[in-house]
């Protein structure tokens, strides 16, 4: 740990304002922030300080975050990762945990709902794995979600893939993602 007693926490984004933000934002409570906007830069970080809690997202310039978590975790095993992203799937969630991360938030995301997860992590047993099972309302939702950026965005070519007529796909856009 640093010199002070506080808590460390690296943030690896390439989104600069978010990455400022977020470092402001847990400065304000106490914790010793650092951030990164790729993968050498955040190991190198992450070696000099060993931070309790890295929050990593999942597309970086010219590189994934999958591969930054791999790399934090052979690092150290004790840092606890959190895996951001702006382009959730339940199967990208689930490559997130399989190879280390701890814990898995869809963008936008704030700090308050960063530590909770943090503080679920650090309350599970490290020997209980985190196996929430989606909703069928949440699998369907990112199926959607999927399908919709295959068709780049373009509504009547996903519902006809879908099977589902244009205005009830768009009404089922409307809605919030399902919770997990």
């Amino acid at each position: 740990m640093a010199e002070s007693d506080s808590k460390v926490v690296l943030i690896i984004d390439d989104d600069e304002v978010f990455r400022r933000s977020l470092c402001r934002a847990f400065s304000s409570r106490g914790w010793e922030a650092h951030a990164a906007e790729s993968a050498e830069p955040s190991l190198a970080l992450a070696r000099e300080h060993a931070p309790e809690l890295a929050i990593v997202d999942l597309r970086l310039i010219g590189e994934s975050g999958l591969d930054v978590v791999k790399a934090l975790r052979d690092n150290d095993s004790t840092t606890r990762i959190l895996m951001l992203t702006g382009y959730g799937s339940i199967a990208t969630a689930l490559e997130a945990v399989r190879i280390g991360a701890d814990h898995y938030l869809s963008k936008p995301v704030d700090v308050d709902q960063i530590l909770a997860a943090y503080d679920a992590i650090c309350a599970r047993s490290p020997m209980v794995p985190a196996t929430t099972v989606p909703t069928l309302a949440r699998v369907e939702w990112e199926h959607i979600q999927r399908v919709l950026t295959d068709c780049g965005g373009n509504v009547s070519q996903a519902s006809k893939l879908l099977g589902l007529h244009r205005r009830s796909l768009q009404r089922k856009l409307t809605k919030y993602p399902p919770g997990l």
